[in-house]
């Protein structure tokens, strides 16, 4: 017979459980779409445009695009009140941050 994903999760320890909520956390962090980190903020379009300076239906179509200007995107980011970051990723060497790019001044 199959067991329940909770029912094992009870039977760990509260230090494996934690464990294992704080790696499922970073997991969902690492897909989530600007809707997605928009919602978890508790903000609606609506507040996001007034933040922006923009138009509710340009939220929509933000949220919706691909293809962004870096500028575009920090400034989302930040209206929400964090920070972007760019990091390049090499199979041969340690990651590096960029800077200096989309400055906004």
């Amino acid at each position: 017979m199959a067991k329940k994903l909770e029912d094992i999760m009870q039977n760990l320890s509260q230090e494996r459980q934690k464990k294992i909520e704080a790696r499922t956390q970073e997991l969902i962090a690492e897909e989530m779409t600007l809707r997605d980190i928009r919602k978890a903020r508790e903000l609606t379009q609506e507040r996001m445009a007034e933040l922006l300076k923009i138009r509710q239906d340009s939220v929509s179509r933000l949220e919706k695009r691909s293809d962004l200007l870096l500028s575009t995107l920090r400034s989302y980011i930040e209206a929400m009140g964090g920070e972007l970051e760019l990091t390049a990723k090499f199979p041969d060497r340690p990651p590096v941050k960029l800077t200096g790019l989309a400055e906004l001044e």
